[in-house]
């Protein structure tokens, strides 16, 4: 049997924390987590959204509540408010989905100081993961990325952005960063399993703040939300021992990122840059 059609494992009993789990992909993965047994936790960013997002993953687990909580990627503070709420109620996370991000209009600067597009797709995932460290022993994190990397031209010195970009090569270059971080965690955190992986071209709200969200809808080779979901649901239930640690994952398989984003040293060098920026240093 082949791993696009093998069975996804259970999940019963494990936390999954989804960022960006107030629809599309992320709220697909929490439904489908959901329904194989796991204890989701729900981050969003728009409480109307996300209160409908509970809801419906309510639903899934038969009526049992949900926790949601809402906080904005574009404001740092808001990363830290959420992983102290996350440490005070979870002792153990054993899978923190990072799936957050989109495309920012034009050449946006968060009040942190950095570009919007880099903040909100890696910046802020990379704070909390880097928070909910001790949280994460012997767990996964898992990244969303896309295949938007390959025309991404990411420099680790440049995370505030002074060198202006187009909006899909900036949203290219926070595509490899989550390649970067999930590889670099693998050889950092050797405890806590690391992947990324490429969801395809998705029906969702991706890319509404700048107008193309009729596009993803109607595209007629766009894929569902559930079909977008997949991978993320196999690498949160799959076996530890048969997957890669900071691997790259397209439709279950393992894939070879761009040259530039499988270099190590640039990841390395990524790595310290983020821990900088984001005040760990």
């Amino acid at each position: 049997m082949s791993t696009q059609n093998a069975p996804v494992g259970d999940l019963t009993g494990r936390t999954v924390v989804i960022t960006g789990a107030s629809s599309g992909i992320g709220l697909a993965a929490a439904i489908d987590m959901t329904r194989r047994g796991a204890n989701t936790v729900l981050v969003g960013r728009n409480p109307a959204r996300l209160e409908a997002a509970a809801a419906a993953v309510r639903e899934a687990a038969g009526g049992r509540t949900i926790p949601a909580h809402r906080s904005d990627f574009a404001k740092l503070d808001d990363v830290h408010v959420l992983a102290d709420q996350l440490r005070q109620r979870y002792e153990r996370i054993d899978v923190l989905a990072n799936n957050a991000g989109g495309l920012v209009r034009g050449h946006a600067v968060t009040t942190d100081g950095f570009e919007a597009t880099l903040q909100t797709n890696h910046l802020a995932a990379f704070l909390l993961s880097n928070l909910l460290r001790e949280q994460l022993r012997g767990g996964r994190v898992i990244n969303t990325a896309s295949g938007a990397h390959a025309i991404g031209a990411l420099d680790p010195g440049d995370l505030r952005g002074a060198r202006r970009r187009g909006i899909w090569r900036q949203y290219g270059s926070a595509k490899q960063a989550n390649i970067m971080f999930a590889a670099e965690a693998a050889r950092r955190w050797p405890d806590i399993m690391s992947a990324s992986y490429h969801p395809g071209f998705v029906r969702s709200r991706f890319g509404s703040t700048i107008g193309i969200n009729l596009m993803t809808r109607i595209a007629p080779f766009a894929r569902t939300p559930e079909r977008g979901a997949d991978t993320l649901v196999w690498l949160a239930a799959t076996p530890a021992v048969q997957l890669t640690s900071g691997g790259y994952y397209i439709d279950r398989k393992l894939a070879r990122p761009t040259k530039e984003t499988a270099d190590p040293g640039r990841a390395a060098r990524l790595w310290d840059e983020s821990l900088s920026a984001v005040g760990l240093a």
